[in-house]
Parts: structure tokens; C-alpha cells; sequence
């Protein structure tokens, strides 16, 4: 068993995630248009036409953008949860009935089980996705002002765990946004800073090596290097080495990360 992950896009403009065990290929979000989608999976040699469904975290339409062209031009379904779906579906174009798929906890799809876990975002009913294939746990979590104790629980023993690193503090209070938009940034229902992310990472790891992704990096507000080494020095000060005790790599707004694979 192989499991193979992708972030196509990470960050502001647009959000979308690759995986797939082989048998079964789906994408969290589609937060770029259906053309540009179908061109970062064409980036990682995956043949878009295998896509088999799309599952939504919330209405943004950094999230949203072309799953419902997807939806169409696949004829695959969409899952999201009741409260997301009727935030969003206006902005999908006209879905089939059989493709649109309302979850209320778990459920399978193929041999993977997905687990939506609730976070506190300024969405309907935001969620992040605790992915089990086996015995291989992946979780995909960002757009999050903070990580609740269900979410905390969940991301320990990850196999491959893609964690919000928004914004540097710093840089984001003396920047350029207007002091409404820095206070719900860093407010409850905001992003995760790189600092937060720092300070929960050293509590996960667990001996398993896991992969660990900083994702939806600000553009304005953040920098790749400032990011990952905000994270390397905390995991350093707690005793973990970067390539032994961890794998961590960043992710993009403009491109795809390569094709992680999960044996």
C-alpha cells in the first residue's frame, strides 16, 4: 500500500490537496479554477481525469473556487458538511443531486476513512480532515485561529500532518493591513501564526518520524525562511533534530510540493 500526497496549492489565493492510495484519488478543496487545478496535477504526472471526489473545509473561496467546475466536468461528488454546503453551494453552479454528498461525522470513501474534526475559523462550520487508510494517519489542518483539544488529540502519531504557519507575528503587526484585519488574523478565528505552530509541534512528534508540511504561508505577512526556521529553533530547543526526528518541508501558493509518499 502506497499513499500519495500533494499540495497544489497552499496560501491565500487558493487551497487544494492531492491524495491518493492508487485505487482512489480525491482532493481537499479546490480553492484555484478548475483549469489551473487540472494543471498542478499535470505538474505531478497525476491524470486529473482519476479524480474521484473533492471533500471542502469551508465556503472561502480560496477553498471553493472550482470544485463545482470539477464537480461537473468529472462527474464526481463534493462532500461538506450540512452548514458548508448551503454556505457555499450558490457559488458552485448547478451540482447533480447524486454528486453532492452531506456528512455529519465519519464516513468511508474507498478504503480511506474520513474523520472531519470542527475548528474555530470565521466560516459556517469549518473543519480540518484526520485521513486513516490502515494503519497511516495523514491530517490537513490550517485556517484556524487556534487548535482545539479534539484537533490536539488527533495530531499526534501523524504519518504526514500539513499545519497552518500563517503569518509572523512581527512582520504582520508593523505591515501594512488595516488594524481590523491584523486583530482577526490573530484573533480565535484567524490563522495560526508560526509561533503557534512552533509551540504545538514539539508535543506531536512521537518516534514515528513523522512528515510535517507549514502550510498557508502569508504572502504579506510571512516568508518561507522565517517560517521554517521559527520551527526548526523551537523543535531544536525541544530536543528534535529536523531529518531524524521529522521530515519538515514548507508549501506553496504559485506550485505544487512534490508527491509525498506514505508506505
Amino acid at each position: 500500500m502506497l499513499i500519495e500526497v500533494s499540495i497544489l496549492a497552499s496560501g491565500s489565493s487558493g487551497n487544494s490537496i492531492y491524495i491518493s492510495d492508487g485505487e482512489h484519488s480525491f482532493l481537499i478543496d479546490a480553492g484555484l479554477s478548475g483549469k489551473k487545478i487540472i494543471n498542478r496535477l499535470k505538474k505531478i504526472d497525476v491524470d486529473y481525469k482519476k479524480i474521484n471526489g473533492i471533500f471542502v473545509t469551508h465556503e472561502h473561496k480560496d477553498h471553493t473556487k472550482g470544485v463545482g467546475i470539477l464537480s461537473r466536468r468529472l462527474d464526481v461528488p463534493i462532500y461538506a458538511n450540512q452548514k458548508t454546503w448551503a454556505a457555499c453551494k450558490a457559488s458552485m453552479g448547478k451540482v447533480k443531486a447524486k454528486n453532492i454528498k452531506i456528512f455529519q461525522d465519519e464516513f468511508s470513501f474507498g478504503d480511506f476513512n474520513i474523520k472531519p474534526i470542527a475548528i474555530s475559523h470565521d466560516a459556517c462550520a469549518p473543519v480540518a480532515y484526520v485521513v486513516y487508510r490502515k494503519n497511516k494517519k495523514l491530517v490537513f489542518a490550517t485556517d484556524m485561529g487556534y487548535i482545539k483539544e479534539e484537533l490536539k488529540q488527533e495530531l499526534v502519531n501523524a504519518d504526514l500532518l500539513l499545519l497552518e504557519a500563517n503569518h509572523d507575528i512581527d512582520m504582520l503587526m508593523s505591515g501594512n493591513y488595516p488594524n481590523f484585519l491584523k486583530k482577526r488574523i490573530r484573533g480565535n478565528k484567524g490563522h495560526l501564526s508560526n509561533d503557534a505552530a512552533a509551540e504545538i509541534l514539539p508535543n506531536l512528534i512521537n518516534g514515528n518520524c513523522p512528515q510535517i508540511l507549514l502550510g498557508h504561508l502569508s504572502q504579506e505577512n510571512n516568508n518561507p525562511r522565517v517560517a521554517y526556521i521559527t520551527v526548526k529553533n523551537m523543535l531544536n530547543e525541544k530536543g528534535l533534530i529536523v531529518d531524524k526526528d521529522l521530515k519538515l518541508d514548507l508549501t506553496y501558493q504559485d506550485k505544487p510540493t512534490r508527491k509525498y509518499k506514505i508506505k
